[in-house]
C-alpha cells in the first residue's frame, strides 16, 4: 500500500468496520475529486477555464431556459455571491451573459451565449476521450456500478441539504 493510501487510514481504529469504510469512502471520494479537479484544470487551461467554472457551464446547459441567479445558486448549492462571482468572469471570458428577468427587471438570469456552444463542440470529443482514459482502471460493469452507487449519494446528499435549508 502506497504512503498516500494508507494516510487515508489514519485515525481508524478498525478499518474494516461498517463505519470506518464510509469514512474511507469520504477520503477516498476526496481525494479522487481532487486529483480529477487538478487534471481537467490542466486539461482545460489552454480554454482559460477551470473545472468549476466548467462544471457550472455544464449544468447550465442543463436547464430548460435560463435560470435566476437566485435559483441556479440554490441549485448548485453555492451562495448568490459566490455564483455572481464566477459569473462575471465567464461574462468577461464571453460564455454567458447576465440579463434582467423579463417579468422582474430586478432578478437577473444567466445564459449561455454562442461563444459557448462553439467552444464546447470544439473541446467535447478530445475531452470526453481524455476522461475515459483516467477511468480505464475500471471495467465497464464497474463504472455502470460506481456511476449508479455515485448518482443515489448525490440525489440524497442534495435532498438532506435542501431539507435542511427548509428548516
Amino acid at each position: 500500500m502506497s504512503n498516500r493510501t494508507s494516510a487515508l487510514l489514519v485515525g481508524l481504529a478498525d478499518p474494516e468496520s461498517p463505519d470506518a469504510q464510509r469514512v474511507l469512502l469520504f477520503r477516498l471520494l476526496v481525494a479522487n475529486a481532487q486529483e480529477l479537479r487538478t487534471r481537467m484544470d490542466r486539461l482545460l487551461s489552454a480554454s482559460g477555464l477551470t473545472t468549476q467554472q466548467a462544471m457550472l457551464l455544464q449544468i447550465l446547459q442543463g436547464e430548460p431556459e435560463p435560470p435566476t441567479l437566485t435559483h441556479f445558486a440554490a441549485r448548485l448549492g453555492m451562495s448568490h455571491q459566490n455564483l455572481k462571482q464566477i459569473g462575471a468572469v465567464l461574462v468577461r471570458k464571453g460564455l454567458v451573459k447576465i440579463v434582467p428577468d423579463r417579468a422582474d427587471a430586478r432578478r437577473r438570469r444567466i445564459q449561455l451565449t454562442a461563444r459557448h456552444h462553439r467552444l464546447w463542440k470544439q473541446r467535447d470529443p478530445d475531452d470526453h476521450a481524455t476522461v475515459a482514459r483516467w477511468s480505464d482502471a475500471l471495467s465497464d460493469r464497474e463504472v455502470l456500478a460506481t456511476v449508479a452507487s455515485l448518482t443515489t449519494l448525490f440525489h440524497a446528499l442534495v435532498t438532506s441539504r435542501e431539507q435542511q435549508q427548509e428548516t
